[in-house]
């Protein structure tokens, strides 16, 4: 990989929750100045905006991709752009124009500007009914119910596709439900596992959109910045598969993450009124099979349930 005093960043989807927190460790890690932030907002985090580079793009023009990646001499690309899967069946149109027309644009452009390195995140919704729900395979059906999930199977083959007919560096992992103290989520089924942590410490009580059972694969912020970096960080050599690498973190009910809580709170109460969102959470995996992540590259998390619970809700109490 290019050298870290030689690297040029762009984050697409900067003001998103991973989108945020990632461009801040690549800016401890690579230089302020060498990572530009890119998100479609006018107005960013104060963070964002003063600690580093910020632009604004619409990734459905790729004119503007190309403007930004010719000015900041961009060689790696994190695309985190996407709209997710609430907002997706919401909105399916606006999906597939982001999710598969922006990274159309994000790949055509980094091509012909010899740009070294892509991350894509996929997303544990390309999964569907007729894949197994425990213990997920790398290689299995994917035949997702979702607009979202249709258009993380199509991105996952279109990187693999740059990547066998351009030799375009692209790699990426499926994104359990991601937890975290900093940002909220952005129209997602798992949203329930950080809302409830708020919820928890403000009102004392939750009321969560999926029934007590579900069981989902989940990972805390720190451990999918980390995995994010890992593997774009890793060696080619060392990779066999590019845009579809299974993650896990953790795997919960939402009532086993509801007790937890309660461990730490215990006036807090939860109760749940399931809605259109069981539909998606079911035809997802309870748990999936990230062996290769760990052979290939080293993949290991640090938090479980327990460390995560008590991290968060630190963090929520003492955010300064």
């Amino acid at each position: 990989m290019t050298q870290n005093n030689t690297l040029k960043v762009l984050v697409t989807g900067a003001v998103g929750q991973v989108g945020s927190e990632l461009t801040m460790e690549l800016r401890r890690r690579y230089g302020d100045d060498n990572v530009i932030a890119a998100g479609h907002r006018t107005n960013p985090d104060d963070v964002l905006r003063t600690s580093g580079p910020f632009e604004i793009i619409d990734v459905t023009i790729r004119d503007e991709i190309e403007r930004v990646i010719k000015r900041h001499k961009i060689n790696t690309i994190y695309h985190l752009a996407a709209i997710l899967s609430v907002v997706g069946e919401e909105k399916p149109q606006l999906a597939w124009n982001v999710n598969i027309n922006g990274l159309h644009n994000i790949l055509e452009t980094a091509r012909q500007h010899d740009v070294k390195r892509v991350f894509v995140p996929s997303s544990i919704a390309v999964f569907g009914p007729e894949t197994p729900r425990n213990n997920a395979p790398q290689e299995t059906t994917l035949r997702p119910t979702t607009i979202y999930g249709v258009t993380k199977v199509a991105g996952e083959l279109l990187g693999n596709y740059y990547c066998k007919r351009f030799g375009l560096d692209v790699r990426g992992l499926r994104y359990p439900g991601i937890i975290s103290s900093e940002t909220l989520p952005g129209g997602g089924t798992t949203d329930y596992a950080v809302h409830i942590f708020y919820s928890a410490i403000k009102d004392r009580r939750y009321t969560c959109f999926v029934r007590e059972d579900t069981v989902l694969p989940m990972i805390y912020m720190p451990d999918c910045i980390k995995a994010s970096i890992r593997l774009m960080e890793a060696d080619l050599s060392s990779l066999k598969h590019h845009c579809d690498y299974n993650l896990a973190g953790m795997s919960f009910s939402a009532k086993q993450l509801a007790s937890e809580i309660k461990k730490w709170i215990p006036d807090f109460a939860c109760n749940y009124e399931p809605d259109f969102r069981q539909a998606i959470a079911d035809s997802w995996p309870k748990r999936i099979d990230d062996s290769a992540a760990r052979k290939e590259w080293g993949w290991p998390p640090t938090f479980d349930l327990p460390s995560m619970t008590i991290d968060m809700l630190k963090r929520l109490r003492s955010p300064n």
